[in-house]
């Protein structure tokens, strides 16, 4: 294959009657296929993670740690807490990574640590497989949302470097947009790998997920031999001092200088709303959906399996299964041991069942997703920056308050879901597209992680609070319902930023 070179940026940038797709030469669309792989790849494992968790932590804690209803009551609270403690270590990670490799990607180059970042996350995905209990199975996530962490920015601050100028909010929001192609094939795969549970699998459904998350190593392949640094980024390196300096005084240039002290914090503050919004609330809408969906689905698996009975004359079988149907347990009894082989057997039916629902869940949400952060790109073209991330945020939080206020059927999740993962998932299109234009090239890849990745070290205190808010809730009807839309406030946060940061559209990217 021919060695890719950067083309100069076409004479029509500024013609408002060309077409900004028309704006891209063959090197900026392999520049933009690249960085949505790395992206998509990343994506892909943030969400068999989200599908994962709940099989994960239901192998940890089995239904034999529970003999009577309050232990299993118990139990689920149990799996509940290991969830947010695993989720939690996987954002801090997160966060970490993006401090570490933003500094990298303006030390050594973009496409470098870009290669970097997907090697690691990818590694350490595979190595999520082998997880025997709740603590190595955090450290694996902790190592894995390091390099999930440090490919957000270097992606973003690649594209934007290179990318016309007028065609840059629409590439970026797109790259995004992409990202909903990796969630829904995390979906798909989790729903594949239930339908194949139902027949019998070697393994358990989520570690062959997380082999498969393994696989995005070979796109670095193809970074190491065919991407190249922007020539913003070169020409920056060639004014840079010879002198060597400490690995951090990116961050001490960021916040020595009065304007972009104020640019990171006020980012980070927008970033935090939405960041902590999906990780806190949005991506436990899977985990809402088990809950609400497991009393009927377990009556239809009932029914199904009685009808069966019946059909083929096993009188035995049906008389046990109406004993089952029949067996109303309170505090102080349990399933008698002549069901007890029964219970397990439909149990894992039903978990089957869920399992194709967190699916369509997911794929909801992304459905929504894509055409959300592709149309965040267009909005703030047309309107401006900060007035998109104002109508975004609010349609965040009345979209989310009303799914988890609202949701308790099975079509509701093609209606309601869909509308809030267009709402949510819009916001992180806005920050590829806004971060790096609030600083110069020395410092994108720095100031860009620091808003984005500083909020998921915020984040991963999210689902802490939230295990707390469901505790606080244990005595009502619903604790993961009135804990999620508590946690909605969050997405207000970002409207008292915004007064305080810069509009930004039609501006080039500061030198």
């Amino acid at each position: 294959m021919a060695e890719f070179h950067f083309d100069q940026t076409p004479t029509d940038d500024n013609d408002p009657s060309v077409p900004w797709y028309k704006l891209l030469t063959r090197y900026h669309w392999f520049v933009l296929i690249v960085a949505a792989l790395g992206w998509l790849f990343d994506c892909l494992d943030q969400q068999l993670f989200v599908l994962a968790r709940p099989a994960v932590m239901e192998e940890f804690y089995p239904d034999s740690l529970a003999t009577t209803p309050v232990e299993q009551k118990a139990l689920i609270v149990k799996r509940s807490d290991a969830g947010n403690i695993a989720t939690s270590w996987f954002l801090a990670g997160w966060a970490l990574g993006g401090i570490f490799f933003g500094v990298l990607g303006d030390r050594i180059g973009r496409a470098k640590t870009m290669m970097i970042t997907i090697l690691l996350y990818s590694l350490f995905t595979g190595l999520s497989s082998f997880s025997t209990g709740l603590w190595d199975f955090c450290l694996y996530r902790f190592l894995t949302g390091l390099g999930v962490g440090g490919e957000f920015a270097v992606g973003v601050s690649l594209v934007a470097e290179v990318m016309p100028n007028r065609a840059r909010p629409f590439t970026l929001g797109l790259l995004q947009a992409l990202s909903a192609v990796g969630n829904v094939s995390a979906a798909l795969i989790n729903l594949g790998l239930g339908i194949a549970d139902e027949e019998g699998l070697p393994f358990s459904p989520w570690r062959i997920m997380f082999m498969i998350g393994a696989l995005p190593a070979l796109l670095a392949l193809v970074i190491r031999s065919k991407l190249k640094e922007p020539e913003a980024w070169q020409r920056q390196q060639l004014t840079k001092s010879p002198e060597k300096t400490p690995f951090f005084s990116q961050y001490k240039d960021l916040f020595s200088d009065p304007v972009l002290r104020k640019h990171a914090l006020l980012g980070l503050m927008l970033g935090c709303s939405g960041i902590i919004g999906l990780w806190s609330v949005g991506f436990f809408t899977p985990d809402l959906i088990r809950g609400v969906a497991r009393p009927a689905e377990t009556a239809k698996v009932l029914e199904a399996e009685i009808a069966a009975a019946q059909a083929s004359g096993d009188a035995a079988r049906t008389a046990l299964l109406r004993q089952y149907q029949e067996f109303k347990p309170t505090s102080t009894t349990t399933v008698p041991a002549e069901l007890d082989d029964l219970k397990k057997e439909l149990d894992k039916k039903v978990n089957g069942r869920l399992s194709f629902l967190s699916s369509y869940t997911s794929i909801a949400i992304n459905f929504g997703a894509f055409f959300g952060m592709f149309g965040f790109g267009a909005l703030s073209q047309r309107i401006g920056r900060k007035p998109t991330f104002a109508i975004a945020l609010l349609a965040a939080f009345f979209s989310t308050v009303a799914v988890f206020g609202l949701l308790r059927e099975f079509w509701q999740i093609w209606v309601l879901v869909p509308i809030m993962g267009f709402c949510q998932l819009s916001l992180f299109a806005g920050y590829a597209i806004y971060f790096p234009e609030l600083f110069p090239t020395r410092l994108r890849s720095t100031g860009t992680s620091f808003c984005y990745n500083v909020g998921r070290l915020v984040a991963a205190f999210g689902p802490i609070v939230k295990s707390a808010l469901e505790k606080g809730f244990a005595d009502t009807a619903d604790p993961i319902r009135n804990a999620g839309m508590t946690m909605c406030g969050v997405f207000l946060i970002g409207l008292f930023a915004l007064p305080f940061l810069p509009e930004t559209r039609g501006q080039p990217l500061p030198e």
